[in-house]
């Protein structure tokens, strides 16, 4: 990473004409509690006990506005319904005197008209229900303070820059070069940290392709069939003109659909769908809801477990687990359910045996209106005219027995227990065709091998 700074003997020249940048002890922030209950007041101030916070109480609005004009505050807690002078207007009268203390408003369910007010008239940053969670408050609470904290050490930083770029421009013409130079150096940084960013990003796609593959081993689902669903998914979110964001989005969320599957017994697992019991089936589709809650922890992620809740909502509202219908659905979770059920009609979860492209396809728009969303029925059925655009090329379905030497594969090959067996764009020898078969020989069904067009037949 580029260093950024001035030479010795440039440093020598501008330093003394600089402020100085002293480390000073920071005060510890107060926090103002204002209710007209005194046991909510002692309340609050237990749970905030054991912070580094000072706190402050009143038991109206009148004297807290009274502490505000002797006091400097950081954050305000300020409950709603309060005699003389309720939350909405204390906390809009604070926002005008004392804009820069953060205010967070404590009300009741049947209060959220008034919530609303002091949203718009107060500038309430949270406003959170009475009873309140503890780790919710204070969890509150710590972010307040810190983007409180952020605030002022922008602003200082700010200003102290402001400060230097004016002596900076009161120095002759030779000093300028010396900014160009730093200039420069800044732009490198910024280069390395947008770079490093994107190695991020590749780095968190990287593990979400990880855990899709985990899935496929513990689920004994075909090599690659998550990555299959990722892939038809973000090439209908980009058809139906989503977002970069929400792309990305409903692509994870297809790599990621079957995570909750973890949890299901070895024999609901080894079973197609048709052919569950009624028990079975409705333990079956609790996997969305168990995926939504290991996921929730990563905030990155938050949006694309909603997308996997709703995955088996069905457009005429028949579906689980909440009976959505039609745009309620969340669009990601329309498009995943497409993309899921034509790749599992392939690889037999649906039906005992696996179907051919073509039946894949009718099955799928034969429920168009019913199990899923025309308009992205209209964009599968027109992305499947150009299979390139599915992320799958020109690409044939065959089994072990059909492979010939000299065919190219389109997708990785994987036995039914996620084992790698050869890799995409291997081209077969006749060595490993009969090596394929034999393997074949011992599974349960057979392979479904993807091999490009145009291989001999």
């Amino acid at each position: 990473m580029p260093t950024i700074g001035l030479g010795a003997s440039e440093v020598s020249e501008i330093q003394p004409d600089f402020p100085e940048e002293r480390e000073t002890l920071k005060p510890e922030p107060v926090i103002l509690l204002v209710d007209d209950e005194p046991a909510i007041l002692s309340s609050l101030r237990r749970l905030l006990r054991a912070t580094k916070y000072k706190v402050l109480t009143a038991e109206g609005g009148a004297a807290a506005l009274e502490i505000l004009a002797s006091n400097a505050v950081d954050l305000i807690i300020s409950d709603m319904r309060m005699p003389y002078m309720n939350g909405a207007e204390f906390l809009s009268r604070a926002r005008t005197l004392y804009p820069d203390s953060m205010r967070i408003l404590l009300t009741g369910y049947s209060e959220i008209d008034s919530a609303v007010r002091a949203i718009n008239e107060g500038g309430v940053y949270r406003y959170l229900t009475k009873p309140w969670d503890d780790n919710d408050l204070l969890l509150t609470v710590n972010q307040a303070i810190e983007q409180q904290s952020l605030r002022r050490e922008t602003a200082r930083l700010t200003q102290l820059t402001r400060t230097q770029n004016e002596q900076l421009r009161a120095f002759n013409t030779g000093l300028e070069s010396q900014v160009r130079s730093r200039t420069e150096e800044i732009r490198q940084t910024v280069l390395f940290l947008e770079d490093a960013q994107r190695e991020l990003k590749r780095n968190f796609t990287a593990m979400v392709q990880v855990c899709a593959n985990m899935i496929e081993l513990r689920c004994g689902a075909l090599g690659g069939e998550s990555s299959r669903v990722g892939a038809v998914a973000r090439s209908l979110a980009v058809a139906l003109d989503l977002s970069g964001l929400h792309v990305q989005e409903v692509f994870c969320a297809g790599l990621l659909h079957g995570i909750g599957k973890l949890s299901l017994p070895d024999e609901l697992l080894e079973k197609s769908l048709d052919r569950m019991t009624t028990d079975e089936t409705r333990l079956f589709y609790q996997h969305p809801l168990r995926a939504q809650m290991v996921l929730t922890p990563v905030h990155e992620l938050n949006h694309v477990a909603q997308i996997i809740r709703h995955q088996y909502e069905r457009f005429n509202g028949r579906g689980t687990p909440d009976g959505l219908i039609g745009d309620q659905i969340p669009l990601g979770s329309r498009i995943l359910a497409v993309a899921r059920d034509f790749q599992a009609l392939l690889s037999g979860s649906i039906v005992k045996r696996p179907v051919t492209r073509q039946q894949a396809l009718q099955a799928i728009v034969s429920q168009s209106g019913v199990r899923y969303d025309p308009l992205v029925i209209d964009r599968f059925v027109a992305l499947s005219k150009d299979p390139a655009a599915l992320g799958q090329g020109e690409v044939a379905q065959i089994n072990g027995q059909q492979l010939k030497e000299g065919m190219r594969l389109a997708d990785d090959l994987h036995n039914s227990r996620g084992v790698l067996l050869m890799t995409k764009g291997s081209v077969v020898t006749a060595h490993q065709v009969a090596q394929i078969q034999r393997f074949e020989a011992l599974e349960p069904t057979p392979f479904a091998v993807l091999v490009h067009a145009g291989a001999p037949s």
